[in-house]
């Protein structure tokens, strides 16, 4: 069905759907291209490896409108996407080396954390809109902490075939003291060195799908310049809601996905 036009439509409007969200909440869009592409038949760690094509190229397209606006902060982006990317090529191998079950059910893990940490996002950005006025950042890079958010969302990126901004957003808010769209514009920004890490090693082990990776990134790149542009001015409590829903869904496709697998 990939290699038709209606499925090449298909990718074209998913990847158009993700990236929205990955210019409205910081994400790579993995967290969605992956299952998806299983429900296409292809084996997780293809879909792994085939999502990240679009994860690439949709954080390429937001971050390069964030660059032209003066909004992205390219020193921490630089500092998280310099650890990132050596754990991103460790799990990209270890993707290639664990049984499909067993990433399912990870994946599964994966998708509930990340909604335990979208609700540690909300809290952290009403405390800072009681703490300070929206508009302040943090001017000093902490290494330590950058560091150690980069190198899990790289492991992360390499692994899922997600971008790992779901991941870092509210850890940057957290221990960076960063706001949350200026924690958004830098971990989208990260991304993009990180998803090109992890391609080069699953381009290593032939994972890579590359017409349907590049259907998924041209959506992605229309999706992530609407998404970038809303941003500033869009209540993100819809779209929290929304996505919520998704990955509740998505959580049990994939945990059941797995136990057949096992099974």
């Amino acid at each position: 069905m990939l290699e038709t036009p209606l499925g090449w439509g298909l990718l074209l409007l998913l990847g158009s759907f993700t990236g929205v969200l990955s210019g409205l909440l910081g994400i790579g869009g993995g967290l969605l291209m992956v299952p998806a592409l299983t429900l296409f038949g292809i084996p997780l760690v293809q879909a792994t490896a085939t999502s990240l094509v679009g994860v690439l190229l949709s954080s390429v397209s937001g971050s390069l409108r964030n660059l032209s606006a003066g909004e992205l902060n390219w020193r921490v982006s630089l500092l998280l996407a310099g650890f990132g990317i050596f754990t991103a090529q460790l799990g990209a191998w270890l993707a290639d080396r664990l049984p499909d079950a067993g990433q399912s059910l990870a994946f599964a893990g994966l998708l509930l954390l990340t909604l335990y940490l979208m609700q540690l996002r909300q809290r952290l950005q009403k405390t800072q809109s009681v703490a300070c006025p929206a508009n302040v950042q943090t001017q000093s890079v902490r290494v330590l902490p950058t560091a150690g958010i980069g190198l899990l969302a790289g492991l992360l990126s390499g692994l899922f075939g997600v971008g790992g901004g779901v991941v870092m957003v509210p850890l940057q808010m957290l221990f960076l003291g960063e706001t949350v769209k200026a924690a958004v514009r830098t971990s989208l920004g990260a991304i993009m060195a990180i998803a090109v890490s992890g391609l080069v090693q699953h381009t290593r082990n032939d994972n890579v799908l590359w017409i349907p990776g590049l259907c998924l990134g041209l959506g992605g790149v229309l999706g992530a310049q609407l998404g970038t542009r809303l941003l500033p001015r869009l209540s993100e409590r819809l779209v929290t809601q929304l996505f919520r829903s998704f990955l509740i869904g998505l959580a049990v496709y994939m945990a059941v996905r797995g136990f057949t697998q096992a099974g």
